[in-house]
């Protein structure tokens, strides 16, 4: 799993790039890494286009920050990849989450 974090924007928007798995081996490394940077962000948007799969684990994660940003601003994934959608619409976080 890799980030690309990009730069806090004037609209305090962060995008981030993620690329590979987010699974047992690498969630808490996706959740830990992306907390760190959200200090006076408003909108997260996460580039979900080279994310390839997602656990149980790596699900846990994702909505971990959805909330944090919910006290915040907002969160927003775009970009799933249809394996990965596959995952949110089975589990029900497609209902949960902002997907564009």
């Amino acid at each position: 799993m890799k980030l690309n974090i990009g730069q806090l924007d004037t609209n305090a928007s962060l995008n981030i790039e993620v690329e590979g798995s987010i699974d047992t081996l690498t969630a808490q490394e996706f959740e830990k890494e992306i907390t760190k940077v959200l200090e006076g962000v408003k909108k997260l948007v996460l580039d979900f286009s080279k994310v390839d799969y997602v656990s149980s684990a790596g699900l846990r994660a994702i909505l971990g920050l959805n909330s944090q940003m919910e006290t915040q601003g907002e969160m927003v994934i775009r970009n799933i990849v249809e394996s990965v959608r596959d995952v949110f619409e089975m589990t029900g976080f497609d209902d949960l989450l902002n997907i564009e």
